[in-house]
Formats: C-alpha cells, sequence, structure tokens
C-alpha cells in the first residue's frame, strides 16, 4: 500500500481530491446495504465444517453462477487495466488525483453498485465455486506481502530492517497493485451482499481498500496515517468477525485476532507511524493490560497467542523467500539467453 518516500512531487496538482468525498460515498453505501436487508430470501444452513460459508444459494444455477463470475471478471480486468495503463504513463505523485484515478475510482464506485444489484437478483457470490478459505488466504498473503515492502522504510521488529535478499523489495513494490487489486475484487465478489456484522464490517473495509487501490500515484496513497490505519483495521475486522462467527458467544479465537493483531500493530506496523512518545506508550500498555486482564481469567488460551505471531512471520519469511527464487529464476534465464 505504500511506497518508497523517495518519491517526485514537482507535477502540478491535476484534479482536487478530499478524503470525506470517498467516505461520505462509503456511508451511503453502507446505509444502502442495511436499508434494503435483509437480501437472504431462503434459509440460512449452518456450517457442517470448518470454512462451510452458509450465505450461497441452495440450489444454484447456470444463470446465477454466470452472472457473478461475469461481473467480477470485468471488474477484476478493468482495474487490472487500469494499473497497466498507469505504469505506462510514468505517472509522478501528485496532491490530487490524476484523470486515471477518477476512472478507477468510477470503475470500483459503478461495480460496487453492480454487485448490490446482482445480489438482490442472482444472490451468489463466488462463494458456490471456490472456498472461503481462498479468500482468506488472499487478504492474509496480502498484508504479508505489505510487511516485505515496508521492511525498507520501518522495518519488521520495532523498527529493525529483516533481512530480505536483495531484490525482493523493489520487485513488490512494483507489482503489488496487481496483487493487490486481484485480492480485493476476489474478496469482494466472493461474499454477496448480507448484513450480518461480520459482512458489513468486511464491506466497509473492502470499499476503503477500493479508495485506497484506485489512488495509485498520488500524496494519499502513501499518506502514512491512512495506510497505517488501512492495516490497523485488519485487527478489528479479523476480532468482530470472530467474535460473531460463534453467534455472539466470543469463541477463543477472537482474542487470538485481537491480541496477536494488536501485537503485531506495536512490533512491525507502529515504528512506520508518526506517534509522539505518550501515543506509542499508552498503545502498549492497554494492549498488555488487556491482554494481562484477558488471559489471567482465560489461562487454557494463552499457549494460542504465540502461534498468531510467530505464523505471521514465518509465513513473511516464506513469502519473501519464495519471491527471491522467482528473481533467481528471472536473472539465470535473462543470462542464458544473452
Amino acid at each position: 500500500m505504500a511506497l518508497s518516500d523517495n518519491f517526485a512531487v514537482d507535477e502540478p496538482r491535476v484534479l482536487p481530491w478530499q478524503p470525506w468525498w470517498a467516505l461520505l460515498f462509503i456511508a451511503i453505501v453502507m446505509g444502502l446495504i442495511m436499508l434494503l436487508g435483509p437480501w437472504e430470501s431462503f434459509e440460512l444452513q449452518p456450517r457442517a465444517f470448518m470454512f462451510d460459508y452458509p450465505w450461497k444459494l441452495p440450489d444454484p444455477s447456470v444463470f446465477s453462477r454466470s452472472v457473478v463470475w461475469t461481473l467480477y471478471a470485468c471488474h477484476q480486468i478493468g482495474i487490472w487495466y487500469l494499473i497497466r495503463k498507469a505504469q505506462s504513463q510514468n505517472l509522478k505523485y501528485v496532491k490530487g488525483l490524476h484523470s486515471i484515478n477518477v476512472q478507477a475510482l468510477l470503475l470500483n464506485a459503478v461495480f460496487i453498485c453492480l454487485h448490490i444489484v446482482q445480489t438482490r437478483l442472482t444472490y451468489d457470490g463466488l462463494a458456490q465455486d471456490v472456498p472461503e478459505f481462498s479468500a482468506l488466504a488472499s487478504v492474509a498473503l496480502m498484508l504479508f506481502v505489505i510487511i516485505i515492502m515496508e521492511n525498507d522504510r520501518r522495518g519488521v521488529f520495532f523498527g529493525k530492517r529483516a533481512l530480505v535478499p536483495s531484490g525482493v523489495g523493489p520487485m513488490v513494490r512494483k507489482y503489488h497493485g496487481y496483487y493487490f487489486a486481484w485480492a480485493i475484487t476476489y474478496t469482494f465478489w466472493y461474499h454477496p451482499v448480507a448484513t450480518t456484522p461480520g459482512h458489513l464490517m468486511g464491506f466497509f473495509y473492502m470499499f476503503m481498500l477500493f479508495v485506497q487501490g484506485s489512488l495509485f500515484m498520488t500524496r494519499a496513497h502513501v499518506n502514512r496515517w491512512w495506510t497505517g490505519f488501512l492495516e490497523f483495521f485488519v485487527v478489528i475486522h479479523g476480532a468482530t468477525v470472530a467474535w460473531f462467527a460463534v453467534a455472539g458467544q466470543g469463541g477463543p479465537n477472537w482474542a487470538q485476532f485481537l491480541f496477536g493483531g494488536l501485537g503485531i500493530f506495536i512490533v512491525t506496523q507502529m515504528p512506520g507511524i508518526a506517534f509522539k512518545r505518550w501515543h506509542r506508550i499508552a498503545i502498549v500498555v492497554g494492549t498488555l493490560l488487556g491482554a494481562v486482564i484477558y488471559y489471567s481469567l482465560n489461562v487454557e488460551q494463552l499457549q494460542h497467542l504465540p502461534r498468531v505471531l510467530l505464523l505471521r512471520y514465518v509465513l513473511v519469511a516464506i513469502l519473501a523467500a519464495l519471491i527471491w527464487l522467482v528473481l533467481l529464476l528471472q536473472r539465470r534465464r535473462g543470462l542464458s539467453n544473452r
């Protein structure tokens, strides 16, 4: 989401931009989703097993499948095309918007509205044909990519940089837009428009990510407070979804998402945001105090907390190694073709 701080800013502002314009649109859309619900005209079945996604038609048709896959493909190809077009224009970072940013914002806005209409008419998202794990993994991998991409600027462990092979960071920064656009668009079309707390939280987050993904080559795209908020919102969304996944009873997973996510935020993400010293102290103390109180009352759950932290960094290391391997293969192929 964030690029290098060493970007050019000498190009005059093209078109005006105010963040509240996007927030107003998101608020209106969220209001419509809640106002027009409920969206299900059939009885949802409980999960029969882990990752069994209940929000899909019990009797899907070729037509219902074709509609959602066609709309998703058009949305996906459209945003990829605009990213490629922006890169080919060698644009500089501006305080406002390039015309292509307006095109991206309009494209996403149109397909958001189309998904709402499509849900009302045929309901199903992509969930009818692909497993829930694919949507979860796509966004999780996006978070891993951000850690690698931001390593040079903010480090990985309290501001300390990880030993990432040369070339991995620049490659991720150059091509991350294509993957992020896929992860966000795919996840958005995976779900039908529903009004559960988890769905509403997720769509709100998706809409903000669509805005972020439309602001490439602008100063707003690399605003550290904004990108930091988007990363932190994962903690809120993850804990909320985990809480309501057990019918509001607050299963143990919500604490892992909350305190594990806060731990990752403190260790990795917070050093990249210009907090004042007392802000940092308050965040750390508040997190530690909340964790101590919760886990002192739920000691049996404490063993799961380190897994969240360790798993994130192990997977980041594996991903960095895989990207490095791709780079090595590309370099060897380039040498062999000379």
